[in-house]
Order: structure tokens, then C-alpha cells, then sequence
């Protein structure tokens, strides 16, 4: 089978183009962060010519783009788009920017991502950075079920069927949706598949193929994953070297890909046959025309192009010619390569004399200029392919750049605010990074939330740069110019190396079952004894029990709440010194949504039931049990492993219950503090602080600031007094994250300075010193 060759190149974009639809030979749809969406109709076959119009343009970014065909209800079509102003917008092909919209579909709280039509015609399914999917009918307008469960951006959308649909998520999940389920307007997953990555696209796998897969996704470690609907992997497609934008399915039965190495790929079963470079930073997006099996592309310098494996419909060879000549005119910015020892590469003779071995292999050569070029084997050609020239960073260069009168290693462009000019920011290599994050923040009166988004940046883009580094040339272009500039709140493509803030939340599960039933069947036993036979476990329920820690053993979640409230009746009605068997059981279910879930009018939720268990029917003149509380603390723990726990907690209520319950602990208030030199419970209690911080970071506004400020006034107080490594490690996680939310302006964030400071100096141990570092850094 015969290579893709260049067939059109579409320029009229002014900025990248993040979504295309190939839906006839003769159109092509293609929407961009120029604020457009264009119709492309096609004039010509031969040398084939594609003339643009604008059917919309509006004041945001426009990112996701699908097309409903021409019927008998519809004779035009209609192209549906979306974007950052959050509003579906309906027009038909043949729109101009001075007509109305057919219809604008509200609902979506944040920039729309992902569009699809439903098989059938009658809906359409859309994705967003809010957290959800929603299905949208056609002809009514309106929304008919809202797809939820996710706990990121929803990436991309997948309709399998008129009734299933596939998404996939920046939660690293891969959702499968039954339309049928639907409950007053919400669909909650049939099954969802766990990956080890985040999905940025996902694809129907043809009928036929070799791995016998239903769908492949694609991931920020550029592998595209082939699965059955059951969640079984059955293959990994590798070759891309960073993020993967986009995925489609040709009719021939292969794939084709897109993503931030500049090119598209196809693949054939599970070898990658042909590799396209771009001339571009980023390949945002590809599509396939199923009526003649050509694909169309979008990138990062706004061109739209089409490529075909039809001679008839290959671009004149002057086209072809200035498309091969702007790939290899391309700067790679030396990051993107590694570490390159320019004086061991091969010179240009080794193009003549070796061959690849495999498509999309890369070759560095140093030509005699002294520059290093790159070259990438095609085995359709059996040749090398100059894809571009490796250029220094300027800091690297040791030159230096000019801003507000002062000189620099580095000027970066941040766009911040959607459609507005970018910022400047500045940077030296002499610099904290987390520092000049933070001045950034504070000159551009920012969120704080970007604090950890920025510093990355910087970090990532200043690899390997070095104080006072001579470079063997004098630099190229800076590769970080406005094709490539940072946008916050976009997936971050960069591996985080601080502590700060924490990103996942902490659970303590490990425990010895063994024990714990053997407890509990002694207990038992004695409440048979002294006839008690209405606290008691009958035969059935001992059954129940051991039922459950098979569940637990087998790493399975809980999925009755008759199981949870055997659990309850003990933890809440059995007396006070027999409780830390069932308290510890309690804890260990506390994973499972069956138990988040859980509640009664007379004892509550699951926090209300741990807190109760732990301080409520101690005999008189008695003190809390140190254990049992340590239990109670993990059960709010590791309710927040679940979607369920998450949301639980984050009820207004529900946290002030639990940072009352931590207060208490620590004698807050005026009683004397429980167990304060227990270690296992001041973990236990830190690291509740540090899944409350996580939650606030992860979703603004979920903890209360009154919420925030209690937290920070707990943590001031175990940073003074703590001298346990681990508990003043879990302590300042808890108190940095929080700080990058609450901001260093607010006199809780501001009075932890000495706290920090005071831990510092007390604790040898070389995290918390660190962290500690962070922490105060974030403060400045």
C-alpha cells in the first residue's frame, strides 16, 4: 500500500488549528484559536484546491468542531462547534459570520473540548473541561442527560452506538456510558477502564483488526492503548515521543494519530507504517474521509492539510517541494531531543551509507557547518527525511535578553486570559523557579493556583541549562515563541518534580484481617455469654462478615449497605472498649462508594459514625481511646479514595464535622489533646489535613475558606510541636497545598512562617528541610 502524500495545503488560519472534520471528499471543516470555523470546498480534483470561507467567527477560542449530514429534515447540514465561551453553537455549512446561528446549546461551565453526532442522527454528545459529558438531542435542543463520574477534563467523547457511548478523561479513565440507565437526567458509568495515563483521544478500532480490540486511546506518554470494552488490554502502540492530540480510524482498517512530536502517524496493526512531520510545534488534530480514505490535519502554524494515497489527488510538485523544504527549515528546540554530544554524531555520509530500522526512526547528524540536523527513516521511501535543525535555547547561548530594562536568560510568552496578549515572564537561570513563579503571579494579580503550573515551566524549559554555559555556536531562534507558549489550564506537559502542591490523594488501607475478625468473634462470643443476644452477630451475620473481608483481601470494593451497617451497628452500639476491632474493619470499607454512600437519620454519615464511635459511651470518668480515634481519623481518610467520599467531604457540613473532629485530636479549644504523642494518629491526622488540601486544590471552591483557615491553625500547631519526621513532612504537604490555594496574602498563610521555619530547624530529616524550603519560598 501506497505512502500519504501532501494533497492541499489550507492557509488562512491565523492561529493553530485545534479541530477538523473531514466529512465529504469535496468539505472540510476546520476550527482554530483565531476565534473561526471555516468550510473548505473543494474546486479541483486534480491538483486538488480547497477555497475557504468563514461560517462563524466569535470572540474565544474555538477547540471542538463535528458535522451532522445533510437528511431530509436537514438538507444543508449543519456544522456544530464549540469552545472556551462555553456555548454550542449550530449553523449550517453555507453560514456566514453576519448570520444567526440555528441554535446555541447552554450548559457547559468551562472551554468544550470534544463534539461528536450519535450514530442515528438524533444526538449529539459533547465533552468539556467542567468535569462532564452531556448528550444534547437534535430538534429539541436541549440537554437529555448529563454523563458524570469523571473527576477531570472530559478529553474526548466516543459514541459507540445510539445508545453507548465511550469517554475518555484527564482522570486517566476511560468511561463506558448506557443511555438506557439514564436516572432524572444523569447517566452514571456501566464500567470504567483505569490507565495508567491521562486520555487526550480515544477511537473506534475497525472490525478485522489484528488485536481484536473495541476502542484505542491515546495518551499524554504518547502510547496509544488498545482495549475491550471490559477493560482488557490487548496491545500498545508506540512511536510518538509526546503527547498524542488525536486519533481516527481509516477505512482500510489502520489508525492514524497526531500529537506534539509534529506528526502524524499511521499504523497497521501494530507497527507504525508512515510518519508525516509537520512543519509545526504541535499536531492538534487529524481526521480521516471515510468516502476516499484521505486525512486532513490541523497544527500549530495554522495550516490545514490534507494528505492522500492517490497519485490523482497528490499536490503539484511545487506544493510538494515547499512542504518538504519547511520541514526541514523547522527549529527543534534541543529539549525536545535530549542530551546531544554533537562530536560523537555521524556526519552527513551516513545517510548515504546506513539504513534505518524502523519508520519514524530518528537520526542526529552534524553537518559540517558544526549545526545538528535531524532526520527520521521512512520505510515506505527507504530513505532519510530531514525533519529539521536542533537549536540552543537562548539561555543556553549564554546571550541574553532585554525586558523592562533588565537582562535575562530567558523571556517566555504565557497567555493567561483567553484571546488577550500574552504575558512576559522573565527568568534567570540564577533563580528559584517557584520564587519568579510566584513574582509573576503577584505582578499580574493571578490566581495562586498557577503557581505549581508556572514554576514547571520553567523548570521543564530550562533543562539542562547552566549558569555562564558557552555555547560551540551562536544560538538559533527561540523555540518557545507564540506557537508554543504556555497556557494554564491546559493539560500540563510537564512531569512535576516539587512536593508542592500535592496532586493525589493519600489512603491508609494496609491491615492484618486475621486479628481483626478474631476480635470481633471474641466479642461476640462474650455478648452471646452474658445474653446479649440483640448486640450479637447470628450465624448469618458472621457470614456477612467474612464475606466482607474476602471483598477486602481481594482488593474488591464493598457493594451493599446491608454489609456496611452490620459494621455500624458494632462500631455504634457495642460498649466503648470493644469498639477498635470494628472501628478498624469500619475504616477499611471506608474505600468503597457502597459505604460513602451510606446513611441513617438517627446516626448519619460515615463521618458522623467514625466521630461518634471514637468520643461518644466512654464509661465515666474515663479518657477517648487513643486507637479508636486513630481509626476514626482513617475512615475520613480514605473516604476520600472514592468519587463518592470526595464529594461527601466536600459538603460544607461534613468538613466542619471532620476539622472539628481534628481540632478535637489536638486540643483546639480547650480540652487536652488526645494521643499528642502517638504516632500512628498524628499520621493518621496529617495526612486527613493533606487529602483536604489536595481537594481544595483540585476542586476550587469545594473547601470553604473558613475551612482553609482552621486547617492552616491546626497545622501552625502540629508544626510547633511535632517532631516525628513523617508527621512534619505530611504537615507541610498539607500546608504548602494549601498556601497555592488560599494564597500568601492571607494572614493564616502569612503567620505559618515561623511555624515552617521553627520545624525546619528541629527536624533533621532532609524531606522535611525541603519541603519546609518550598514552603517558605511559596511564602515570600
Amino acid at each position: 500500500m501506497s505512502d500519504f502524500k501532501l494533497s492541499a495545503q489550507l492557509a488562512a488560519h491565523d492561529a493553530d488549528v485545534r479541530d477538523v472534520c473531514f466529512p465529504a471528499p469535496d468539505l472540510v471543516l476546520s476550527a482554530s484559536r483565531d476565534h473561526t470555523v471555516r468550510a473548505w470546498k473543494r474546486t479541483s480534483t486534480s491538483l486538488p484546491n480547497f477555497e475557504p470561507s468563514i461560517t462563524n467567527q466569535g470572540s474565544e477560542f474555538v477547540n471542538s468542531l463535528t458535522y451532522l449530514p445533510p437528511s431530509s429534515e436537514l438538507p444543508d447540514g449543519l456544522v456544530v462547534s464549540g469552545g472556551t465561551d462555553t456555548i454550542i453553537d449550530v449553523r449550517t455549512a453555507t453560514s456566514t459570520p453576519a448570520d444567526n446561528a440555528e441554535r446555541l446549546l447552554i450548559g457547559h461551565a468551562h472551554n468544550i473540548c470534544a463534539l461528536a453526532v450519535v450514530p442515528g442522527g438524533k444526538h449529539i454528545v459533547s465533552g468539556s473541561w467542567d468535569n462532564t459529558a452531556r448528550i444534547w438531542s437534535i430538534g429539541k435542543w436541549e440537554v437529555e442527560a448529563v454523563l458524570g463520574g469523571h473527576e477531570g477534563a472530559v478529553w474526548d467523547v466516543l459514541p459507540l452506538s445510539e445508545t453507548i457511548i465511550v469517554t475518555g478523561c484527564a482522570d486517566k479513565n476511560i468511561r463506558i456510558y448506557d443511555l438506557r440507565n439514564s436516572v432524572a437526567g444523569e447517566v452514571a458509568p456501566q464500567s470504567t477502564i483505569h490507565t495508567p495515563e491521562v486520555i487526550r483521544a480515544i477511537c473506534r478500532v475497525p472490525q478485522g483488526h489484528p488485536s481484536g480490540a473495541d476502542v484505542a486511546s491515546a495518551s499524554n506518554d504518547g502510547v496509544i492503548r488498545l482495549w475491550k470494552l471490559n477493560g482488557q488490554q490487548l496491545g500498545e502502540l508506540r512511536g510518538h515521543e509526546s503527547f498524542i492530540y488525536a486519533l481516527a480510524a481509516l477505512p482500510t482498517g489502520e489508525l492514524v494519530s497526531s500529537g506534539e512530536d509534529r506528526t502524524v502517524r499511521i499504523w497497521r496493526g501494530s507497527e507504525c507504517v508512515q510518519t508525516i512531520t509537520h512543519p509545526a510545534i504541535s499536531v492538534w488534530t487529524v481526521d480521516v474521509c471515510t468516502a476516499n480514505g484521505d486525512i486532513v490535519s490541523g497544527a500549530s502554524d495554522g495550516v490545514v492539510r490534507v494528505f492522500s494515497r492517490s497519485s490523482e489527488r497528490a499536490a503539484s510538485s511545487e506544493t510538494l517541494s515547499h512542504f518538504e523544504e519547511s520541514v526541514k527549515a523547522s527549529s527543534i528546540p534541543q529539549q525536545q531531543v535530549g542530551n546531544v554530544n554533537k562530536e560523537k554524531l555521524p556526519g552527513p555520509d551516513f545517510l548515504q551509507n546506513k539504513s534505518g530500522t524502523k519508520e519514524g526512526q530518528v537520526q542526529m547528524i552534524k553537518e559540517e557547518n558544526g549545526s545538528v540536523t535531524a532526520h527520521q527513516w521512512s520505510m515506505g521511501q527507504q530513505q532519510w527525511i530531514n525533519v529539521g535543525t536542533v537549536v540552543d535555547a537562548v539561555g543556553s547561548s549564554g546571550r541574553k535578553v532585554d525586558y523592562n530594562g533588565q537582562s535575562y536568560d530567558y523571556v517566555f510568552d504565557v497567555a493567561i486570559e483567553e484571546g488577550q496578549p500574552a504575558l512576559k515572564l522573565p527568568y534567570n537561570l540564577s533563580e528559584n523557579p517557584y520564587t519568579r513563579a510566584q513574582k509573576f503571579i503577584d505582578d499580574n494579580e493571578l490566581s495562586p493556583n498557577y503557581l505549581d503550573q508556572v514554576a514547571q515551566f520553567l523548570i521543564k524549559n530550562t533543562e539542562g541549562a547552566t549558569i555562564g554555559q558557552d555555547a560551540d555556536e551562536s544560538a538559533g531562534p527561540d523555540p518557545y515563541g507564540t506557537e508554543s507558549r504556555y497556557r494554564p489550564g491546559e493539560e500540563s506537559t510537564f512531569s512535576r518534580t516539587r512536593a508542592i502542591p500535592q496532586r493525589e490523594y493519600l489512603d491508609i488501607t494496609s491491615a492484618k484481617y486475621e486479628p481483626i475478625l478474631k476480635k470481633i468473634l471474641s466479642v461476640n462470643s462474650a455478648l452471646v455469654a452474658a445474653g446479649r443476644k440483640e448486640l450479637s452477630l447470628n450465624p448469618p451475620a458472621q457470614d456477612t462478615i467474612s464475606a466482607v473481608r474476602q471483598a477486602l483481601e481481594a482488593n474488591k470494593p464493598l457493594a451493599d449497605a446491608d454489609s456496611v451497617n452490620l459494621i455500624v451497628v458494632m462500631c455504634t452500639q457495642w460498649d466503648y472498649p470493644d469498639r477498635l476491632a470494628p472501628l478498624d474493619l469500619f475504616r477499611c470499607i471506608a474505600t468503597s462508594p457502597a459505604t460513602a454512600k451510606f446513611s441513617t437519620p438517627s446516626l448519619g454519615t460515615p463521618v458522623q459514625i467514625a466521630v461518634s464511635a471514637a468520643l461518644d459511651g466512654i464509661p465515666s470518668g474515663g479518657q477517648p481511646n487513643e486507637n479508636c480515634v486513630m481509626m476514626a481519623v482513617r475512615t475520613i481518610v480514605n473516604l476520600f479514595r472514592t468519587a463518592e467520599g470526595r464529594k461527601l467531604l466536600a459538603q460544607p457540613s461534613e468538613a466542619l464535622r471532620a476539622i472539628s473532629f481534628i481540632d478535637r485530636v489536638l486540643g483546639i479549644g480547650g480540652q487536652p489533646a488526645i494521643g499528642p504523642f502517638n504516632r500512628n494518629l498524628l499520621i493518621a491526622l496529617t495526612t486527613a489535613m493533606v487529602n483536604f488540601a489536595v481537594l481544595a486544590s483540585k476542586q476550587l471552591g469545594k473547601v470553604t475558606t473558613n475551612a482553609q483557615v482552621r486547617l492552616l491553625s491546626a497545622l501552625a500547631l502540629v508544626l510547633q510541636k511535632q517532631t516525628d519526621g513523617e508527621v512534619v513532612f505530611r504537615a507541610l504537604i498539607a500546608a504548602g497545598t494549601l498556601i497555592t490555594v488560599i494564597g500568601k496574602a492571607a494572614p493564616e498563610a502569612k503567620s505559618l512562617s515561623s511555624s515552617i521555619a521553627s520545624a525546619k530547624d528541629r527536624v533533621s530529616d532532609p524531606r522535611v528541610k525541603e519541603v519546609a524550603d518550598e514552603c517558605l519560598a511559596l511564602l515570600r
